[in-house]
Formats: C-alpha cells, structure tokens, sequence
C-alpha cells in the first residue's frame, strides 16, 4: 500500500481566516440558489461580513442558506494575499488597490491548490521517481506567490496547470500501481446518480469524474484517484475513502457521510455528516 507523509505538515496551505481580510467574501461573486442565499456581485462585500472581516453566520451557514460557503477551501491563498502580496494592507484600507486584490485572488487560489496537490504527491513514497520534478514544480509555484500582483494576473495558470498536472498523474500512476489487481479507469465519467453502493474502486482512477448524487456507500475508494471528482450530494456512507489521492475537504464537505466513513487521517469529519 501507497504510504502518506501528512501533507497537514503545511500549514500555509490550510485557509487561515485570522490572517485574510475576508477576500473570499468579497472577491468572489455568487449567484442565489440552493448554495446561496442572494446574488453577489464580485468585488462586493457580502452582508454577512462583519469590520472584522469573519462571518456573522459562520456556525450556522448551511442553516442559512448558504451550503456554497461550507465547500469553498482558498488553500491558503486568502491570507498569502492579504499578509504577503499587499503586506497586511486591506481592501478597506487602501481602495484604490482593492480591484487588483479582487483580481490576484483567484490567481492565487488556483496556484495554492496547485501546490496543496503536488505537496501530497511529494509525500507520496510511491511518487519518489518524480519527486525530484515534483520538488521543482512545487518551487517554481511557491517563489511565484510570494511575487507582485503584476506578476501573479500575468501567470498563464491553464499551462502551469498542465504541466503540474502530468507529474501529478504520474505520481497516482505509481502509487495505484501498488494496489493489487485490476484497476478501474472511470476518468472524466459521468457517474451522476450512479448506483455504485459497495462498489470495488480501490485503485480506480476517478479522476474529474463527475459523482453527483452517486450511490457510493460501503464502497471501497481506497487509494483511488479523486481529483477533481465532483462529489456534491455523494453518499459515502460507510465507504473507505483511506489514502485516497488528492481528495479535498471541499469534497468531502460536499459529500453526504457518516461516523462509519473512512477518511483520509489528514481531512477533517465534516460537521453536517450524519452521526
């Protein structure tokens, strides 16, 4: 079996609220539906920000109406904005740099999760052929969010994307490859409202599968690809997510889940899970 080293041994990759000026809340618009309460323009505060920028319904977002909010993940990017692109100045102290905050945010989100992925496959012992390319990319990624604003709105983010990307699959090559047996290959499938309770997907590759509403409980996931699979309304059930590659937070606080699920020791129960 593929041996994880807790990524969790980064913490500049974790959301730390504290130290962001509520960018997330601002930046970013959303749409009502049934993740959100009322429309939001971007580069508009939402009414729930407070002048401390935290949320006044943080305990009770899903109870408000806003489900969108519990599966956002910034990866750390808000607060490497807020503390190191604009040295701790804010979007309410200083508005004339506010839309180019707006603006580097997402960039920065993206190449955060960039990083949060090539950290795992580095912690991968099963990755070590790569590690090397793997360490470089992650360096190359790590000086670029520590530049200016300038550079950062001027990075191509879908060609970094995929030259990370490649390294990434070949890192979930390796280690699946040290799961016994056949392995299932349902990359980029469309598996929404998919029977799939009890299924045998240890090793699979799931990569951007599309999971909505699948019926995955009791199903064996361990070790199986799950990047970029969409696990919205997913029942997971009693299934054994253990080593899963690259699964997020946001997925699994997307997911539906119980005390019976296992999960990755380096991602948290999400609260709403049923007992």
């Amino acid at each position: 079996m593929p041996q994880h080293i807790p990524h969790a041994a980064h913490p500049d990759l974790q959301a730390d609220c504290g130290n962001c000026s509520g960018l997330c809340c601002v930046a970013l618009p959303f749409a009502r539906s049934a993740d959100f309460a009322a429309n939001k323009a971007a580069g508009t505060p939402c009414g729930n920000l407070q002048d401390d920028f935290r949320c006044r319904i943080h305990e009770r977002l899903r109870d408000s109406g806003y489900n969108g909010c519990t599966v956002f993940d910034c990866f750390g990017a808000g607060q490497k904005v807020s503390q190191v692109t604009f040295k701790g100045r804010s979007w309410r102290e200083e508005p004339a740099s506010a839309r180019t905050m707006y603006e580097v945010f997402p960039v920065m989100r993206q190449l955060h999760e960039l990083l949060r992925y090539a950290a795992e496959a580095m912690d991968l012992t099963a990755a070590r052929p790569v590690a090397k390319d793997l360490r470089r990319a992650y360096d190359r990624i790590d000086a670029l969010t520590r530049d200016s604003a300038g550079t950062l709105l001027a990075v191509d983010v879908p060609a970094l994307r995929g030259e990370v990307n490649e390294l990434l699959l070949r890192a979930s090559e390796l280690a699946r490859a040290e799961v016994p047996g056949r392995k299932k290959n349902h990359r980029g499938a469309d598996l929404m409202g998919a029977r799939l309770r009890g299924a045998k997907l240890r090793g699979a590759s799931l990569r951007g599968a599309y999971l909505i509403g699948a019926d995955l409980s009791g199903a064996d996931l361990r070790t199986a690809d799950l990047i970029g699979a969409d696990l919205r309304d997913a029942n997971l059930c009693g299934a054994d997510l253990t080593g899963a590659l690259f699964l997020t937070q946001p997925q699994l606080n997307a997911a539906r889940g119980d005390r019976t699920t296992r999960i990755p020791a380096t991602l948290q129960r999400p609260d709403h899970w049923a007992a």
